[in-house]
């Protein structure tokens, strides 16, 4: 098979649809966080599939952005690169409770609690070191990536130009979302989720090979 750009692309498309299903679907009946749920079957799948959509995005964010860079300019590069790290961020967060906190929810309980009130926008009751400096890093780089990112992808007219106001507006979204109950919490997932889809549907599209009529 002969590698392409316009088949890297397309993937990178696929790719971001992907990651797009598996961020609204992990979201869905997600039980509450705490030192006895991260133990179970079903958050060690969750987490396992966090980290995909992580990868997933970031494979997919590459190809948006690498397809309109010379459109883009430096605000698609700043967002590209905050949103990139974000993703980056949530890949090694959802790793570490995917497979580092059950392992000492038994005997440290009270930090796991802590780390996951802080990572699902909670207050730690105690102190969780250079998580807590992680997380906070991770919340800036997504919600300033997506409105950065989003707002070039809407300038840059290549790719579905709703998808990327709503990206955009998935930051603002999320940070309304956060203040709220818990409950709200997860639905923060649905705009960015959404986006996530349309842009690599577009992107796909675009890629597609032009059919010429003699």
């Amino acid at each position: 098979m002969t590698i392409t750009t316009r088949k890297l692309t397309r993937a990178a498309g696929l790719a971001a649809v992907a990651a797009g299903l598996l961020f609204i679907g992990v979201q869905i009946n997600h039980p509450h966080l705490d030192a006895t749920s991260i133990t179970t079957t079903e958050m060690a799948i969750r987490d396992s599939l966090k980290v995909l959509m992580a990868v997933l995005a970031l494979f997919g964010v590459t190809g948006m952005y690498l397809r309109q860079v010379g459109q883009t300019g430096l605000l698609g590069l700043v967002g590209y690169v905050l949103l990139g790290s974000g993703y980056l961020l949530i890949m090694n967060t959802a790793f570490v409770a995917g497979y580092v906190l059950p392992s000492i929810a038994s005997t440290n309980s009270g930090y796991v609690n802590d780390v996951l009130a802080a990572a699902t926008g909670g207050t730690a009751a105690g102190s969780i070191g250079l998580l807590h400096t992680a997380i906070q890093i991770q919340s800036i780089a997504y919600l300033a990536g997506g409105l950065l990112f989003g707002i070039a992808l809407y300038r840059a007219r290549v790719l579905a130009r709703w998808a990327g106001a709503l990206l955009a507006i998935g930051g603002i979204v999320t940070v309304a979302l956060s203040v709220m109950p818990h409950a709200f919490y997860r639905l923060l997932a649905f705009p960015n989720g959404i986006a996530m889809i349309a842009l690599g549907l577009s992107l796909w599209r675009e890629q597609r090979p032009q059919v010429v009529v003699p």
